[in-house]
C-alpha cells in the first residue's frame, strides 16, 4: 500500500527550468563561457555544486564552484521573486486529492534549500509538506538515491512504500535507486528528457488521480 507522496520541485510543482536555463545561460555569459540550452539539459536534476563541477571541469573555468553559485543563486532569488508564475496546473489539486486521501506529501529536489523555502513560501505551499530534503543536504545528489532517502526517512515511510513524481532522467534514475515507484511528468520546458524508466508517463499532472497511485503499485509488484 503506497503511504507517501514525494514530489520532485523544479519542473514538476513549478515550471522553472526555463528560468533555470535562462539564469544559468547567463551566469556562464558573464564568466565568458557560452553554453547552450541543449548542453544545460544533460544536468537537469542534478545538485548545484555538481552541475557546476561538471560544467567547470569541461569549459576549462578558473572560477570556484564555491564563487560560480553564489553568483547564480543570488540571480535566481531575485528572477523568482519577481517573476508572475503559478504553480503547474493539476499541482494544487493533486495535493489537496493526497490530503485527502490520508497520503503525507514531501518534496525532495536537487536545488539548494533556500531556493525550494523561497518557492514553498511564493507560493504558499509551505504547510502542505511534511518534510522537505534538498540535495544538497544528503551525500549524493540524484541520480543517486540519497535525497529520496532521506525524505522517506522525514516521513517515517518505508522507502518501498513511496510514489515520486519527476520529470528527469536523473530524478527518475534515483527514485527506482531507492526503490520507490515513479511517475513520469512529460514537461516540454525540462528539455528532452528519458522518463522510459518510470511506472506511469503524463503528459498532464491532472492526469494522475488516487486510483493511479494503486494501479503503479500493482505495475510494481507484478514487474
Amino acid at each position: 500500500m503506497i503511504e507517501a507522496f514525494i514530489f520532485d520541485m523544479d519542473g514538476v510543482i513549478i515550471d522553472s527550468e526555463p528560468m533555470h536555463f535562462d539564469v544559468d545561460r547567463r551566469v556562464m555569459e558573464y564568466y565568458g563561457y557560452p553554453i547552450t540550452q541543449e548542453k544545460l539539459e544533460e544536468y537537469v536534476g542534478m545538485t548545484n555544486p555538481e552541475l557546476w563541477a561538471a560544467i567547470r571541469a569541461e569549459f576549462g573555468m578558473t572560477q570556484t564552484v564555491e564563487e560560480i553559485v553564489e553568483y547564480q543563486m543570488g540571480h535566481k532569488i531575485e528572477v523568482l521573486r519577481a517573476a508572475e508564475m503559478e504553480p503547474i496546473d493539476g499541482i494544487s489539486d493533486l495535493i489537496a486529492e493526497l490530503e485527502k486521501g490520508g497520503i503525507p506529501c514531501a518534496v525532495a529536489s536537487s536545488s539548494p534549500p533556500v531556493f525550494i523555502e523561497a518557492v514553498l513560501e511564493k507560493f504558499g505551499l509551505r504547510d502542505a509538506f511534511k518534510a522537505v530534503a534538498s540535495g544538497e543536504e544528503v551525500p549524493r545528489g540524484k541520480p543517486a538515491p540519497d535525497v529520496f532517502l532521506r525524505a522517506a526517512e522525514l516521513l517515517g515511510v518505508d522507502p518501498v512504500r513511496c510514489i515520486v513524481l519527476e520529470d528527469s532522467k536523473h530524478g527518475i534514475d534515483a527514485a527506482k535507486a531507492a526503490g520507490m515507484r515513479c511517475i513520469g511528468f512529460i514537461n516540454p520546458n525540462s528539455g528532452n528528457q528519458d522518463l522510459t524508466r518510470a511506472d506511469l508517463i503524463v503528459e498532464n499532472i491532472r492526469e494522475i488521480r488516487l486510483d493511479d497511485l494503486v494501479k503503479v503499485e500493482e505495475k510494481e509488484d507484478r514487474g
